[in-house]
């Protein structure tokens, strides 16, 4: 086959290599061909009807009215199709049929006009020339989004046109044919610009649609970990609530929060934390493979999961809690083997959510309690949590309203040296009492007053109080004060208290300031310049709750801590626990070759003070001591020594 037949094979076929632009030419074309038809027969009756006169009346009403009706039909089929979506295959086929079509209707229009031509005088013989002229130029214009259909109505039409008004011999015939032919050149030159920049403008569609598709695709991408993030989470959240809400079929969404990821980043740097929410990534895959669920990474150490037509709540909590007995298997890094667990808070509806973003709000809270009450297990929101939230509303809505001078006060716990017997200090307790909800439990109003951050104005006043009586103790009594993790992420808020602390008559010497393990989760540089602001104007740092988190060591190795405060978790019952004694047997060793004091606290019973007593422990604070007591009951207790009298006075 020669090669300029292939190129006019591949210029009159239909080319398929490009679904999406052979979509786009049966879109343009089902708009354009109604118009091109509605030219065509129109024009065709204006001709016949300048002919009814001298032409019979099968050539000027019988076959104008069959063209009218084939008209008719192609009009109403392209005008239905103007807003159908077809197929590859479907386009191709209609756009095929179409240039056969193209081929019939021009031959047939083309020799009925030559039947006409021997009929009339010159203005009718004029008309016939002028009828093939201008339909013809509108019928390619029409049909340019099919090159081949509108070259061959061309060829068919202007050929025949040219070919048989010059053997008329007439000289304006031929004139009209040479300026036809001319004409013809010029569109068909100005088509294929047409057709060309059609196309390349369709290309560049395609490739601007699959640019967005592929940014839209990483928008919704974690880079670190390939699961959705949290865009696409909420969006895929939105999504399934309509479908649930539409079918009426139960949803569940759960929020996992690891437990212990942070100190992986503080011992091993920020490459090993990321391989292991990595590895985290790529178990929670396995496991859920099988199931119908929605896994994203919404940020940090945190992803979250969208089950669709949840059963029941049990089947839920189970497969979470077999999920967290999982994600208890250690992790291989390169540099170390990790331990960590998983919480996760879980919320269905429709049993106690009506939105997306409250249903995700609920998983968060469940997620939130269960990490307060025990980590590494899963918490389904129950109506018990609704109940939670409006009570924790209530007070946080109460505490932003309160009187702070009025209605906060300051108890007082002793710490006793019990190698002495003598009481070297007291732990200042918070308490409000608020004239609307009463006395309010600290292990309340503190954990809200901290998520609503209004925790600084409390602890400014808590500590004035505390400092203004302590200042009425003896010398040889410390005193320890409670600060919250929001106490120290700024120097503002460390400036103030300093403040507080040298305007004082308290020396800040005998002031210990006890912080928790979470001071240091979301800006460990600040909370440590804090620490060291802090002891540069003398005041001792206590690490409380030791051995509860999970970067103890971590931190009696980097801060500038006098005293760490082992948890009462460890302390209750310890003679009958074996785990618990040595826990604290550690912590007590570790304490001396450190030079640290080390204070226990929930002491209860005797066989629980002579248990830590055999251990080598002297500081004791609980109630086998004393409960907490008013200020102006300090001195009194002061006054009775020994620990018998303690006591009594305690009793009495």
């Amino acid at each position: 086959m020669s090669l300029q037949l292939k190129h006019l094979i591949e210029f009159i076929r239909i080319p398929v290599h490009n679904p999406d632009l052979l979509k786009a030419k049966y879109r343009a074309f089902c708009r354009q061909m109604p118009v091109m038809y509605l030219i065509l027969i129109s024009s065709t009756w204006a001709l016949a009807a300048t002919h009814m006169s001298v032409a019979p009346a099968w050539l000027t009403i019988g076959i104008p009215s069959v063209f009218t009706v084939i008209t008719i039909i192609r009009v109403i089929f392209w005008w239905k199709s103007r807003d159908y979506a077809p197929s590859t295959e479907e386009a191709l086929a209609a756009l095929k049929r179409t240039q056969r079509l193209a081929v019939c209707i021009s031959t047939a229009f083309t020799t009925w006009s030559f039947l006409l031509y021997p009929y009339g005088g010159a203005y009718q013989q004029s008309h016939v020339a002028f009828y093939m002229a201008i339909t013809v130029i509108s019928c390619i214009f029409c049909m340019m989004h099919i090159r081949s259909a509108a070259f061959a109505v061309a060829v068919i039409v202007n050929g025949a046109f040219v070919v048989f008004f010059m053997a008329t011999g007439q000289a304006t015939f031929i004139a009209i044919a040479v300026n036809i032919l001319l004409v013809t050149f010029g569109m068909l030159a100005v088509l294929m610009v047409n057709y060309g920049n059609f196309e390349r403008m369709i290309v560049a569609q395609q490739q601007t649609e699959a640019l967005s598709n592929e940014n839209l695709r990483l928008a919704n991408l974690d880079s670190l970990t390939g699961l959705p993030n949290r865009r696409a989470f909420f969006n895929h959240l939105t999504e399934a609530f309509d479908t649930a809400t539409r079918e009426q079929t139960r949803l569940a969404v759960g929020v996992i929060d690891l437990d212990g990821f942070k100190p992986v980043n503080d011992l091993y740097g920020h490459s090993s934390g990321d391989r292991l929410l990595m590895e985290v990534s790529s178990r929670l895959t396995q496991y859920f493979a099988s199931t119908d669920l929605f896994l994203a990474r919404l940020g940090g150490d945190e992803f979250a999961f969208v089950i669709s037509d949840v059963a029941n709540d049990r089947d839920v909590v189970s497969e979470c809690n077999r999920m967290c007995a999982h994600m208890h298997a250690p992790f291989t890094l390169p540099d170390a083997t990790i331990m960590i667990s998983g919480s996760i808070g879980i919320a269905v509806y429709p049993d106690l959510a009506a939105s997306p973003e409250e249903l995700f709000d609920r998983a968060d809270y469940a997620l939130y309690h269960g990490k307060r009450q025990k980590r590494g297990n899963s918490t389904l929101f129950t109506t018990r949590h609704v109940e939670e939230i409006h009570r924790d509303a209530r007070i946080e809505q109460t505490l932003k309203q309160a009187n702070l001078v009025t209605e906060l006060s300051v108890l007082f716990q002793p710490i006793v040296d019990v190698s002495t017997r003598k009481t070297a200090g007291f732990e200042a307790l918070a308490r409000w009492n608020s004239p609307a909800l009463g006395p309010v439990s600290p292990s309340q109003f503190i954990p809200i007053a901290e998520r609503a951050g209004i925790i600084g104005g409390l602890t400014r006043t808590l500590l004035k109080k505390a400092l203004a009586a302590a200042s009425q103790w003896p010398d040889n009594i410390r005193l320890s004060f409670n600060l919250s993790a929001q106490d120290l992420n700024s120097p503002e808020a460390v400036i103030a208290l300093i403040a507080i602390i040298e305007t004082s008559d308290f020396d800040a010497s005998r002031l210990d300031l006890e912080i928790t393990e979470t001071a240091f989760i979301h800006d460990t540089r600040q909370a440590r310049q804090s620490v060291e602001m802090l002891r540069q104007i003398g005041c001792g740092i206590s690490l409380d709750d030791f051995g509860t988190g999970y970067s103890s060591l971590t931190s009696l190795h980097s801060l500038p801590l006098t005293k760490i405060k082992i948890d009462h978790s460890f302390v209750h019952e310890i003679q009958n626990n074996p785990a618990s004694e040595k826990i604290v047997r550690s912590v007590l060793t570790l304490s001396r070759e450190m030079g640290l004091d080390a204070i226990v606290e929930g002491v209860e019973t005797d066989a629980e003070m002579s248990a830590i007593t055999h251990l080598g422990g002297n500081f004791m604070q609980g109630y086998l001591f004393s409960r907490p007591i008013e200020d102006t009951a300090v001195a009194g207790y002061l006054a009775l020594e020994t620990a018998s009298d303690l006591r009594v006075y305690c009793e009495a």
